[in-house]
């Protein structure tokens, strides 16, 4: 049973820090992907679901004087820098900057169509609701990307973090003695 264990240990810790060293490239990579496709899809009538539901709202919140002529191929060509700049890493606090921006965009409908995102407020969603809710993730990946910009990584070793928050709560006591 030891070894067992042991083993397991073993495993678990090489598979806890290959996901820790490569996690965040990955999230990056596939929220890229994501933007990356469903802007192309808005370069394309009728490809995108989401498109009319985008143009309505961009039309809505301009009051009227952005039309969909101009929001979809906006709208596309903004995704797809979105997930250019994911793919690449590169400006990355651009990029992010402009993925909260859109993301912001994306959530209004449930504010200004909510007959459009609910089949029952507040908890039945219609397809295009739960196509704006599952953006909670795009969001939080957005976040956890944006705390590594400055040369963060995740750290799979708990007595790391314990002895980094040590450090931070002495730095923070350092610089605000009481």
């Amino acid at each position: 049973m030891q070894n067992f264990k042991s083993t397991f240990d073993t495993v678990d810790t090489r598979l806890t820090n290959w996901m820790a060293d490569n996690g965040v490239t990955l999230l990056r990579i596939s929220v890229g992907i994501i933007f990356l496709w469903f802007g192309a899809l808005k370069f394309f009538p009728n490809l995108s679901p989401a498109e009319g539901l985008a143009t309505r709202t961009i039309e809505a919140l301009s009051f009227g004087i952005v039309t969909p002529e101009i929001s979809l191929p906006v709208l596309a060509t903004w995704e797809v820098v979105i997930g250019l700049g994911l793919l690449s890493g590169k400006f990355m606090r651009t990029t992010l900057l402009l993925l909260f921006l859109q993301m912001m965009g994306t959530v209004t409908p449930l504010f200004i169509f909510p007959d459009e995102a609910f089949t029952a407020f507040p908890v039945g969603l219609t397809l295009e609701g739960q196509y704006i809710i599952k953006n909670m993730v795009l969001i939080s990946a957005g976040i956890v990307i944006g705390a590594t910009v400055r040369g963060g990584n995740m750290v799979a070793d708990p007595e790391i973090v314990v002895q980094s928050k040590t450090r931070q709560q002495e730095l923070k006591l350092n610089k605000n003695p009481q």
